[in-house]
Order: structure tokens, then sequence, then C-alpha cells
């Protein structure tokens, strides 16, 4: 993540803990005597979200801090906002996208938190994710060598994009709203093992429909879908590493990029929908190759090809066939 940008978001989570004492010091962080009767859960994005709405269904009311089309990396919370986070019955985030999300939670007192990060497992992933070296197995499972562990700042925290991870996440958030609101624990557990089948079956999708193809090598904008390369015995290569902003790519990467795509036969390079595509219709340019959309599901906007997660997913996957010539 930016450095830069880091510190500033975790400095204004700071100042918004403060608006919120100001505002609101009487605060708590229950939502015992709210008038629909639903559990008040607060979501940091819109992956959180949709874990929420599907597991939660008809007992809870869901609200995401980060509007849609926002980059859910440069939320700033305002004092509204981290009041809202204090005042919730459970709160469903990520930690390590959204570092004011992160210092607010810490600060907001709420009992009943799902850290969507702590039920999975995370690894640091760069620029290149996969490696070239996949020989014939096509669409194993998961490779976990080959990475740095190293601190936490350098986790790649986009687990949602992995639906094997993303249900291991579910598990977690139904586990804490069940906690949250014991009276409906059966609702929950059953709404998650809903939501666990359809991720199951998007993972089939995918090994099925990524099987017989011709390269494994596709180019993105910055370094979402690692967790996905790495599931089904791809490679990604990124623009950028894992901030989706970064503009300070090196001449020599780009060089690298170019001969890449050119030895792998790249025909395509994906951009994202809530971010500047300037950078891929470049490289596409010089490669003459084409630009398509590979969604990293952040936010849902007209602009998405999909009204959910699962829909937009299934066009990630139409367009993944596509660029790597799958039958």
């Amino acid at each position: 993540m930016n450095v830069r940008r880091r510190i500033s978001a975790v400095a204004l989570a700071g100042s918004a803990v403060l608006g919120l004492l100001a505002v609101s010091a009487c605060s708590t962080s229950g939502a015992a005597g709210k008038e629909d009767g639903k559990l008040a859960v607060t979501a940091s994005f819109y992956p959180m979200q949709f874990l929420a709405e599907k597991i939660g269904g008809d007992h809870v009311s869901v609200t995401s801090l980060t509007s849609p089309g926002t980059e859910p990396h440069d939320l700033e919370l305002s004092p509204k906002q981290t009041a809202q986070l204090g005042e919730s019955d459970a709160i469903v985030y990520l930690k390590g996208v959204q570092p004011a999300v992160d210092e607010a939670v810490k600060q907001s007192g709420v009992k009943h938190t799902a850290d969507a990060a702590s039920f999975t497992t995370l690894e640091s992933h760069g620029a290149e994710v996969g490696g070239h070296d996949h020989g014939d197995e096509h669409g194993h499972e998961e490779s976990h060598t080959g990475h740095d562990h190293g601190d936490e700042s350098g986790l790649d925290p986009h687990i949602w994009l992995d639906p094997v991870k993303y249900a291991e996440a579910a598990k977690g958030v139904g586990k804490t709203l069940a906690a949250a609101d014991p009276k409906h624990k059966a609702d929950y557990e059953k709404n998650t093992a809903a939501l666990v089948k359809q991720l199951d079956k998007l993972n089939q999708d995918y090994k099925d429909g990524l099987k017989n193809r011709k390269s494994d090598t596709f180019i993105t904008t910055h370094a979402a879908f690692g967790y996905l390369a790495e599931r089904y015995g791809l490679t990604e290569e990124a623009i950028s590493g894992l901030d989706p902003e970064a503009t300070d790519v090196s001449g020599s990467r780009v060089k690298d990029l170019q001969a890449l795509a050119r030895k792998h036969d790249v025909h395509t390079v994906f951009f994202e929908t809530l971010t500047s595509p300037d950078m891929a219709k470049t490289l596409a340019k010089d490669v003459h190759a084409k630009t398509d959309v590979l969604d990293p599901i952040e936010g849902i906007t007209k602009k998405s090809r999909g009204d959910d997660y699962l829909s937009v997913m299934e066009s990630n996957l139409k367009a993944l066939q596509k660029a790597l010539g799958a039958k």
C-alpha cells in the first residue's frame, strides 16, 4: 500500500474518533431499541457488505462505509461514519485494505467484529504471482511456496477474489453474526451454508472453465488477483503492485512486461472499473494487444458486469477464458 496514504488515513481515523467523542459522548456499541429490531451491521466495503447481507438475511440491517464508485483503499472516515461504527451491533471488515477503518474498529469498542482476513491464510504477493514454471499442471489447487510471509503490511488482502478463501471468510462472518444475535443462530448457519455452496459452485466453474487453455499468463493493472491466479494455476503479472493507484512504474518494469507479453503470447491487458485505465491502454498499444476489464469487485456500479459478487465473478471468468484461449 502507499505509505503516505496509510499514514494520512490512520491520522484521519484518529481525528474521526475524537470527533465521535465530541458528537456522541454517550453512544454505546450496542444498537438495542432500534425501531426495526434488526441487527445493525457495518461493513467496510462491498465484499464485506455482500457477506453480511447474504448471511444475515432478513435479520440484519447492513450499512457500508464505502459508497459505490469509491476506491476502497482511499476511504477517509467522517466523524459521522466513525460514530456509526461505534453504534454497530457487529462490524464486518477486512484488515489491510483500509487503514482508516482498521484504526477506527480498534477504537470503536464494538464487541462483535469479524475481520475476514483472520478466517483464512494470507500471503505476500508482488507484481508477479504464480510463476511461469507450471508445466502441464493446469488447475492445481494452490501453491504456498516462493512467497515472503513477511510483516503484515506486505500481505495481500484480496482474499474475496478466491472463492475458496472467500468461503472460509463467510464461515467466520456467520459465526460472528450468530454470536451477536444468538436468537437467530440457526438462520445464520443456514444462510452461511447456502452461500458456501454457491461459492463452491463458483470454484468449480473456474476449475472447469479454465482447464483447457492456451496460455497461463494474464496482465492486470494492479496485483489484485494473486490468490485467484494461484488457485487455478495461472500467472498474474501486474503493472504495479498491490497499490491500485501506483503511478511510479519504472521503465524497466514496462520493458519487462512488453517482453513477457510477446513471450507468453498475451493478447489482452486488463484494467479495472474504479481506477484509471491509462497504464493498461499504453502497454496494450505497445504490444499490439486488446484491453478488457477484470473487475476486482471492490464496489458495484453501473459499469460493473453484473449486479452482485457472484455475477461479476462469472463475468471475470468469461474475460479470462477469452484472454487465455480457454475452450
